[in-house]
């Protein structure tokens, strides 16, 4: 049995602003954080393997405050369970375009498939014309099917990403 690894993003900041968006005027503990942070600590915690076991560490550069290690703990903790939850119902959203797509499909592949049949048989035209029916109709296919092969996993492996942030340690400490 193997142990996961450990997954540490340590972000060193000059204080406790840095790492929100300055343009966000909610209270301190449900603030976005600044693109920035966010950005850095989503591409690090990329770099770790999977299994590994995710940990944040903001090292402040100013005097020890343990209110504000305490919001900043909660902070990050909500903001990426809050895009967590924005990731989740993007993927449902995902999925029922994806159904609706393929209902809008199916009925455009019935559609051209009897439009084919109803096109005599014979002429030189005619046989362009029922071939160019019949990929037509299954080019309306196209969308769902690239929905429900392709697009779903970026989303949901983010989603994941997310979740793990939401639910790992963060450590706050001070040098100053």
């Amino acid at each position: 049995m193997t142990t996961a690894s450990s997954g540490l993003i340590e972000l060193r900041l000059n204080n406790v602003g840095q790492l929100f968006n300055t343009m966000d005027p909610s209270p301190f503990h449900e603030r976005d954080l600044d693109h920035d942070a966010e950005e850095f600590i989503l591409s690090w915690a990329r770099e770790h393997e999977r299994d590994s076991v995710l940990r944040i560490r903001v090292v402040l550069r100013q005097p020890a405050d343990p209110q504000a290690a305490r919001l900043v703990e909660e902070s990050i903790r909500h903001y990426f369970e809050y895009r967590a939850r924005i990731s989740r119902r993007e993927l449902g959203e995902l999925f029922r375009e994806g159904r609706s797509a393929l209902l809008i499909g199916l009925f455009f592949l019935a559609s051209t498939l009897v439009l084919r049949d109803l096109i005599p048989t014979g002429a030189r035209w005619s046989d362009f014309v029922r071939e160019g029916l019949t990929i037509c109709g299954w080019v309306g296919l196209w969308k769902p099917i690239d929905i429900h092969l392709y697009r779903w996993w970026p989303l949901k492996a983010h989603g994941t990403l997310l979740s793990r942030l939401s639910k790992c340690p963060v450590e706050v400490v001070f040098e100053g």
